[in-house]
C-alpha cells in the first residue's frame, strides 16, 4: 500500500462518526450534513476500504464481509457468510446487496477481489478534509498538507512544496492551496497499484484489460501492448458514454415519466378515493335518515294497528257479553220452565219463549271461537326484507303486515285437487286470502291436507306441502291406486271453503301395442293366419279382416284392439304379449292358441 493511501486510512479510521451538527446555544450556526457520498450505507460512517458491488452500490470491505449468504453452491466456508481475508474460498457464495436487495456474487479470491470504488475514496479525503481543516502530506507523512500537485494529486506540506519544485521532472506540474479546493467540491486522488507502492495506473494492457503501473508493463506484461491510459479514455469510456446517452439516459427520461404518470394516477386514485369517501358518507347520512324516518313510520303504523285491534277486541268482548248475557237468560228461563212449570205454564209460555229462543239461534253474531281474532297477535307481523317503496329518493325494505286469514276467502287451485291419474304426480295450489280477498302475502299457516280413497278406508295418499311464504302452499301428491278421493284442505285445523274436496283419480294410460293399419290382410300380406283386434273375418280360412268382410270397421285401426282413433287409448279388453321380441295382439273373443304376428304398413 502507498504512502499516500497509509495516509489517507490513517485520517479516515481516526476520522469520527459522520453525524448531524446540532445548532449552537443561540442558534446562529444552522445544521451541518455530512456528505452522504461519503458514508456507507450500511455502517454509516467513512468508507473503508470502499468496494463496487455488481449492482454499482458501494460499502465498506467489512460490511460486505459481515452480509449473510443468499445461496451457497457447496456450503458455507468455516461458518462465515464470506471469506476472510487469506482465506480461500470452497464455493461459490451470493449475497443480497443492502440497498436494492439484487443478487451480488463474491468473487472466489472473497472481498478483496471486487472492485475499489476510488471515488468513494475522494469524497472521504474532501469529507476529511473539511471536517478536520487539515490532511497529513502525502510525501513525508510529517506535516500538514497546505498544497496540492494537480498534476500528482499529491497533498504536499510547505518542505515537501519546494522540493517538488526543485525537481526537473515535477518544476511545471500546476500547485494549488488547499484552501481554495475546498470550494470546488471534487477532489482526485491518483489510483496507485497494489503490487508496486508508489506506481500510480498510468498505463493499460489490452490483452488483459487492465489498467497498470510501469513496473508491471515491464515485468507481467511486457509482452503484451500496454498503452497510456489518455490514449485508450476515449475508446473504453465511449463504451460508457454510449450505453448511457445512447440507451439508458433515454430510459431514464422514459422511467422519470412514467413514474410521474404513476404518481399522477395515484393523485388522481387518491383524490377519486376521497370524493368517494365523502359521496359514500353522505349517501349513509341520507340513508339513515331515510331509515330513521322508516321506522317511525312503521312504529306509527303499529301503534295505529294496536289500537284499532284493541278497539275491535273490545267491540268483540262487548259483543259476546251481551250475547252471552242474553244466551244465559233464555236458556235459564227455559229451563226453570220446563222445570218448575205446569203444563199450563208452560203452554202459556211457550210461544214467548219460542220466539225468543229461535231469535237467540238466529242472530247474525257467530260465537265460534275460530272466527275470534287470535290472541296470539299473530295477525300483526314485520316483514323486514318486503319492499316498503322508496322514502326521501332512497328504496326501503320492512313492510307491517296487518291481514287477517279468512278461511271463507281461501281458495284452491289447479286442476290436481279434482283430477289425477294413477302413478302420475298431481299438484294443486292453496291461496290463503284476507276478509277483502286479497292474498295474504306472508306464510307461516299450520296448512293440513288429507286423502283418503272413498271405498278402500286403508288406501290413503301422503301429501306434501310446500310454503312459499307469499300466502300460497303448493301441494303435490301420486296415487297409486284409481278410484274416488275425498280430500281434506284444513287451516289451523278449520275446512277451506269447498272442503272436503272430491278427487278423481283415472286409471294407468294404457298406450296401443299393434299396428294402426287397414285391414289384416293388405298388412300381412295374405297370410290367411293373421288376426286382428276388430274381430274381422274373410271367407277362405283368413282368421284376420278384410276390405268389406264381416267385422271390418270400415276404416284404419288398431290391431290390438280394434279402436278406428289413432290418438286415442288402448281399450281395456286387449291382452298384450310379447312373444320372440314382436309384438302380438289378440281381441277379446280369440283365443291363446291365435295370438298370431301383425304385420306393420
Amino acid at each position: 500500500m502507498s504512502r499516500c493511501d497509509k495516509n489517507l486510512e490513517k485520517d479516515v479510521d481516526s476520522s469520527p462518526t459522520p453525524t448531524t451538527n446540532s445548532s449552537s446555544k443561540n442558534g446562529d450556526k444552522g445544521d451541518v450534513v455530512i456528505n452522504a457520498r461519503a458514508v456507507c450505507r450500511v455502517c454509516k460512517c467513512l468508507y473503508r476500504e470502499p468496494k463496487i458491488m455488481q449492482c454499482l452500490h458501494t460499502f465498506c470491505a467489512d460490511c460486505v464481509r459481515q452480509l449473510e449468504p443468499f445461496s451457497v453452491s457447496s456450503g458455507v466456508h468455516n461458518g462465515k457468510a464470506v471469506p476472510l481475508e487469506g482465506e480461500q474460498p470452497s464455493s461459490a457464495v451470493t449475497v443480497l446487496c443492502p440497498e436494492c436487495d439484487s443478487e451480488v456474487d463474491i468473487p472466489l479470491s472473497g472481498v478483496d477481489g471486487l472492485t475499489t470504488d476510488h471515488l468513494a475514496l475522494d469524497e472521504v479525503f474532501l469529507e476529511t478534509l473539511m471536517s478536520k481543516n487539515s490532511v497529513v502530506c502525502d510525501l513525508c507523512s510529517d506535516g500538514d498538507a497546505e498544497k496540492r500537485c494537480e498534476v500528482c494529486s499529491v497533498n504536499l506540506c510547505e518542505f515537501c512544496i519546494q522540493a517538488h519544485r526543485r525537481q526537473k521532472r515535477t518544476s511545471s506540474h500546476t500547485v494549488q492551496c488547499l484552501e481554495d479546493l475546498k470550494t470546488q467540491g471534487r477532489l482526485s486522488r491518483p489510483v496507485l497499484c497494489s503490487l508496486h507502492p508508489g506506481q500510480e495506473l498510468r498505463l493499460f494492457c489490452e490483452p488483459c484489460d487492465l489498467p497498470v503501473c510501469l513496473e508491471c508493463a515491464a515485468t507481467f506484461h511486457r509482452d503484451h501492448r500496454c498503452l497510456p491510459t489518455r490514449d485508450v479514455i476515449d475508446r473504453h469510456g465511449g463504451r460508457i458514454r454510449d450505453l448511457v446517452t445512447g440507451r439508458l439516459r433515454p430510459r431514464l427520461d422514459q422511467l422519470e415519466e412514467s413514474l410521474r404518470k404513476v404518481d399522477l394516477s395515484q393523485e388522481a386514485l387518491q383524490a377519486r378515493v376521497d370524493e368517494a369517501v365523502d359521496e359514500v358518507r353522505t349517501f349513509a347520512r341520507g340513508y339513515a335518515s331515510a331509515v330513521e324516518s322508516h321506522c317511525l313510520l312503521l312504529l306509527r303504523r303499529l301503534e295505529e294497528l294496536g289500537l284499532q285491534r284493541r278497539n275491535h277486541l273490545h267491540l268483540q268482548r262487548a259483543q259476546l257479553q251481551q250475547a252471552l248475557k242474553d244466551t244465559r237468560g233464555g236458556v235459564e228461563f227455559a229451563e226453570r220452565l220446563l222445570t218448575c212449570g205446569s203444563d199450563a205454564e208452560i203452554l202459556s209460555a211457550k210461544d214467548v219463549t219460542l220466539r225468543r229462543l229461535a231469535g237467540l239461534m238466529e242472530t247474525g253474531y257467530n260465537p265460534h271461537p275460530a272466527t275470534i281474532t287470535p290472541y296470539d297477535g299473530s295477525s300483526i307481523c314485520f316483514l323486514p326484507r318486503e319492499s316498503a317503496g322508496v322514502v326521501a329518493g332512497y328504496p326501503m325494505v320492512g313492510v307491517i303486515h296487518a291481514k287477517t286469514l279468512e278461511l271463507s276467502r281461501c281458495t284452491i287451485e289447479g286442476e290436481g285437487v279434482q283430477r289425477g291419474r294413477e302413478g302420475q304426480r298431481g299438484e294443486f295450489t292453496l291461496v290463503c286470502r284476507d276478509s277483502a280477498g286479497k292474498q295474504m302475502g306472508r306464510g307461516g299457516e299450520a296448512v293440513l291436507v288429507s286423502m283418503v280413497h272413498k271405498e278402500k278406508k286403508d288406501c290413503r295418499v301422503e301429501a306434501a306441502v310446500v310454503d312459499n311464504s307469499d300466502g300460497s302452499y303448493s301441494v303435490s301428491y301420486t296415487p297409486m291406486e284409481p278410484g274416488f278421493y275425498s280430500v281434506w284442505v284444513c287451516v289451523k285445523t278449520q275446512h277451506v271453503k269447498g272442503s272436503p274436496f272430491v278427487l278423481n283419480v283415472k286409471r294407468q294410460v294404457r298406450w296401443h301395442r299393434g299396428t294402426f293399419h287397414c285391414c289384416s290382410f293388405c298388412s300381412s300380406g295374405g297370410s290367411k293366419e293373421a288376426r286382428c283386434g276388430c274381430t274381422g273375418t274373410m271367407p277362405g280360412g283368413f282368421q284376420g279382416c278384410g276390405h268389406g268382410h264381416k267385422g271390418h270397421p270400415g276404416k284404419p285401426h288398431w290391431s290390438c284392439c280394434g279402436s278406428t282413433v289413432e290418438a286415442s287409448e288402448c281399450l281395456p279388453q286387449s291382452v298384450i304379449t310379447a312373444v320372440g321380441g314382436t309384438i302380438t295382439a289378440v281381441g277379446g273373443t280369440g283365443s291363446p292358441r291365435g295370438h298370431l304376428r301383425t304385420v306393420e304398413l
